[in-house]
Parts: C-alpha cells; sequence; structure tokens
C-alpha cells in the first residue's frame, strides 16, 4: 500500500492534469509539418506524464522513470521542432514511416544538441527549464533505462518515499512546459499565464521553481 501523503499528491496531480488538458485543448494555429509534428511530440509527453502517475500508483518505481525520460525527451523534441530544428529535420520526422524514412531520422539531432540549438534560437525560460532538469536527472534516468546501479540497488534495497514524490513533482513540472508548449502551438500564448497560475495553485506537487 502506498503511503498515505504520496496517494495524496498522485489524487492532486491527476486533478492537475485534468485540468491543465482541458485548458490548452485547442486547435493549432497553423497545419504546417512543423507545427503538426511538434503537436504530436508534445502529446507524446502528456502522454508519457499519464503513464507514469499510473505506475508511480502501483508502486512502479523503475519503470515511471524510464517513462520519466521519454516524457522530457519528448516536450524537448516539440519545443526543438517548434523553435529550432531545420526544415529538413521537420521532414525527416514528418515523413510516412518506413524503412527509409526511419533510417533517415536516426540522422537528426540527439537531446544535447536540440538543447543546444534551443539556447540559440528557442525560449529563455524553457531552454532553463530543460537544461536544469537534464543536468539534475539525466544520469539517473540513463541508470533506470539501461538497468544501471540505480535501479538495481533500489529495487534491492527498496525505494524511499522521498524519491517517489520527487519524480512525481519533476513530472508535473515538465507537464506545465508541455502545457506552455500546447499554447505556443494554439497560437494563444497568453494561456501560457493560466498555466503557470495552475501550478502555483498546486505548488505541492510541483518542483522547486528556479
Amino acid at each position: 500500500m502506498l503511503p498515505i501523503d504520496l496517494v495524496r499528491a498522485l489524487d492532486e496531480s491527476d486533478a492537475v492534469a485534468e485540468e491543465l488538458l482541458s485548458l490548452v485543448d485547442l486547435p493549432l494555429y497553423n497545419n504546417s509539418p512543423r507545427v503538426v509534428t511538434a503537436d504530436v511530440a508534445c502529446s507524446l509527453a502528456f502522454e508519457y506524464w499519464h503513464a507514469l502517475r499510473l505506475l508511480l500508483r502501483d508502486g512502479l518505481l523503475p519503470p515511471a522513470l524510464v517513462i520519466h525520460r521519454s516524457q522530457f525527451e519528448a516536450i524537448v523534441r516539440s519545443v526543438w521542432l517548434t523553435c529550432a530544428a531545420s526544415d529538413s529535420d521537420v521532414s525527416k520526422l514528418s515523413a510516412n514511416l518506413d524503412l527509409d524514412t526511419e533510417q533517415a531520422a536516426k540522422n537528426v539531432p540527439q537531446i544535447q544538441q536540440m538543447l543546444d540549438a534551443l539556447e540559440k534560437s528557442g525560449p529563455k525560460e524553457a531552454h532553463a527549464a530543460l537544461v536544469r532538469f537534464k543536468d539534475n536527472s539525466w544520469k539517473t534516468l540513463n541508470s533506470y533505462a539501461h538497468a544501471g546501479i540505480h535501479p538495481l540497488r533500489r529495487h534491492a534495497d527498496g525505494y524511499p518515499v522521498a524519491l517517489a514524490h520527487g519524480v512525481l513533482c519533476n513530472a508535473n513540472g515538465l507537464a506545465l512546459l508541455s502545457g506552455m508548449q500546447a499554447a505556443v502551438l494554439s497560437g494563444v500564448q497568453s494561456l501560457q499565464r493560466d498555466v503557470l497560475n495552475l501550478g502555483a495553485r498546486h505548488s505541492a506537487c510541483m518542483p522547486p521553481p528556479l
């Protein structure tokens, strides 16, 4: 059975999800391949967030952390596609899936390259939040993704409640960033303030501010 404090945090996070997804459920501001593909990546980030909460509720922290890495990568890719990807990279990721396009897509930038590009041409606040997350979490998430020392020792010795709560808060923080990205893709950028206000009202299940 999960500790009551974690259950409460999960319940509050589910309430945040319901309100956030309702808030940003808007049409895209255009149907260009860049915007549509960025929206798919943003939608994936939301889906990973949902899966992470379900896994934590079932006490499955190691796979939740693997999903957490995917959540981060999806929102980085969405922001990068919107602000910094070349037309060629957009074409590679928006093409119909077959063996040739699968091979071509292997040549798109990796996470650090995308972040470097966003530093030059992306929104400063989003870039700062993404870099902060990567600096604090990337090595640990890689360990979980590859069955390294972190999941091996935690699986053998048990998981501190504080770790699960911290993962949930960080996932909720990435979800807010996804909400702001969804607002950008809708063309209603004023919604970003509503997203931030939503996070402020639920600060108990959010990461510390920058």
